[in-house]
Order: C-alpha cells, then structure tokens, then sequence
C-alpha cells in the first residue's frame, strides 16, 4: 500500500482549541498515529515475526485522557526534558525561577510543558511521505523559561518501518532547551517489559543523587547492573538498583559525536521477535523501565499500566546541564538553530 496521512478534528482541549489526530500509514504496514495537543504519539503499529501488527506504545484510546493526568505518554517534553535542580539557574548573570513539579527539581518543563500545550499541525506537502509538521510558540516567561522558543517537530514514518523525529528551534533570547519523546514502549503490547532484551552503545553515565539529580561525575558502565554494552534482559538486573521506587531511570552517553546520527540503542523482545534501533544525533539517551507507573491509570481496552508496564529511551542531553559546566551545552542563543534528529527503527527476527 502506498504511504499515506489521514486528518482527523477529535476532541477539544481544556481551552477550546481543537485537537487534530494524524494517522500515518507506511507502504510495509506500520502505522502512526499523532495527535496535536502536545505533539503527542498515541498509537503505532508494528509487525512481529510472523507479520502480525500490534500496537507497541503505551496511552489511552481516548484522545480526551491525554488532557489529564499522566506520565508524559507519547508527548515531545520540553522546554527541558528531564530535571533542573531545584526549579532554577542562573543565566548570563540573571536567575530563573521554574516550577517545582518533581520537589525539590523541575521536571519535563514544568506544570505546563510543551505536551500540555495543543500544536499547529499540517501533512508533509509531498504526497510519497507519510509525515506530519508540528509548530509550537512558546512565549518569552513560560513556566519561567526566557525568551520567545520557536519549535518545529516533523514525524515521518518511512517504507522502511522507521518513525524518524525531526527537531528544530529559534530563539529571541539566551535559553535552555532539551526536547525529547517520551514514548513507553512495550512490544508485547500488554503485561511488563522485564523480558525485553536491552543493548545500549554507551561506555558511560551520569550518576545522580537521590532526588535523580547529576552529581556531575562521568561514570564507566562497567562492573555496574548499568553495563548494557551486550544485550541484557531489563529484568536481569533490575532488583541491583537501589533507591525507590526501584529500576532504570538513568542518563547514558551515547559513544561517538554529538551531531552525528548513531545508533544509541537496540532492543529485542524474544516472544513476538519485535526489534528495536534507536539512531539518534543527541548526545544522551535516558533509558526508563516505568519505575513510577503504579497501576492507577487504566490505558488502552482498560489495561492497568502497572510498574515496568513500559521502557522509555528518550534521546537528549544530559539532565540538569545547567549548573554542570563539564556537560554538553544546552543554551540556544539567538541566531542559533537547535536541530535534533532521533530514528525508531523496528524489524522483525
């Protein structure tokens, strides 16, 4: 079947606006689905082994859901994915106060992030693309953050059964950005992901302190229960991290140059032979086993999202790179353009 998006108006978020889902279908049978309040992936179909299609992304088969209470499923997080200590820094020579939505830190962008927000939305022009634009401003004081952010999100979903996230942004004035997706996958599309077999190119991470904070060291992965340098099951190892509420929730640095398109990351799910790569440009990638889902949201045909029910590998920079001058910059300044490239790459062995 050729590539395809099809427009739909479905519910209204909580300020009127209307919120449009895209549906993208790919030519080898994978479909997407995005929907524009928060720029978020709902859906997406990928076949296993045997040619069988399931959807492997947690959320809600109610678009209207994704306006309440959740854990980020699907949405681009930003102003600044992951958290900033204490809810503030210090920028050429001014102090920015953020919400404390995570106490004591800022996580995600705050109370309001930019998956709180509805998106303008338009279908790629070229008709041989499955792909859908996304455009967000965000004005100079939001959740605290200086400056006038213009962002630009493209999901594309190639013959090739890839979803690939294009990344841009402009600036009026100095500012921390550091977008991500917060997609939980499960490719079994039910029950936990402790039997999906994890494979990261990474060398080393950032050790946190207990409120998930860098303490600024680089680490080695070796001799740890974090060395996922050869394929380990996310079980395998789990009960080793120590800390509540207990599992993977930390930053991995990704080997090779930031800028360049790598692979960060690959997973195997043994009983449906659903594979994962992830390529990406960013300089990180937090890799999360669903520590904090606790069974009281009900999601899609009334499943309980209970803990480790999904994995997130969100590509991005370092947490908390504001107050660690030895991480990799994350000021955009204007007359600069943020641009990020992240490529979900699924097969089937």
């Amino acid at each position: 079947m050729p590539s395809s998006v099809e427009k739909e108006i479905t519910h209204k978020s909580h300020d009127g606006a209307p919120i449009e889902a895209y549906t993208l279908r790919g030519e080898n049978g994978a479909v997407a689905r995005v929907i524009s309040y928060g720029a978020t992936l709902t859906k997406l179909w990928m076949p296993d082994r045997d040619g069988n299609l399931a959807d492997v992304v947690l959320g809600f088969d109610d678009i209207a859901a994704y306006t309440g209470p959740h854990p980020h499923f699907g949405g681009i997080v930003g102003r600044y994915a992951n958290r900033i200590a204490r809810g503030k820094f210090a920028l050429d020579g001014r102090e920015y106060l953020l919400d404390i939505n995570n106490p004591p830190n800022s996580l995600h962008g705050g109370k309001a992030g930019f998956d709180r927000h509805v998106w303008q939305a338009k279908p790629a022009t070229d008709p041989s693309i499955a792909a859908v634009h996304f455009s967000y401003k965000s004005a100079d004081g939001e959740e605290g953050y200086p400056g006038n952010l213009s962002v630009d999100v493209t999901y594309a979903l190639t013959p090739n059964n890839e979803l690939q996230i294009d990344y841009a942004a402009r600036t009026d004035k100095p500012t921390p950005i550091n977008l991500t997706n917060h997609t939980y996958f499960n490719f079994r599309g039910a029950g936990d992901v402790l039997g999906h077999v994890v494979q990261l190119n990474a060398d080393s991470y950032t050790p946190v302190d207990a409120t998930l904070i860098p303490t600024g060291e680089i680490r080695s992965v070796a001799g740890t229960p974090l060395d996922f340098r050869k394929p380990v099951a996310i079980g395998a190892r789990i009960a080793e991290i120590s800390g509540d509420p207990g599992g993977y929730d930390h930053n991995f640095i990704v080997n090779g140059a930031t800028g360049t398109l790598r692979c960060a990351a690959l997973v195997h799910e043994p009983e449906t032979g659903r594979e994962m790569e992830v390529w990406t440009t960013e300089p990180a990638v937090q890799f999360y086993s669903g520590n904090f889902l606790d069974g009281t949201l009900s999601g899609k045909k009334s499943a309980t999202y209970t803990k480790h029910s999904g994995f997130c590998l969100e590509t991005q920079h370092y947490p908390d790179s504001v107050h660690h001058p030895n991480f990799p910059n994350v000021i955009l300044r204007p007359g600069e353009t943020y641009k990020q490239t992240t490529i979900y790459s699924f097969s089937a062995q």
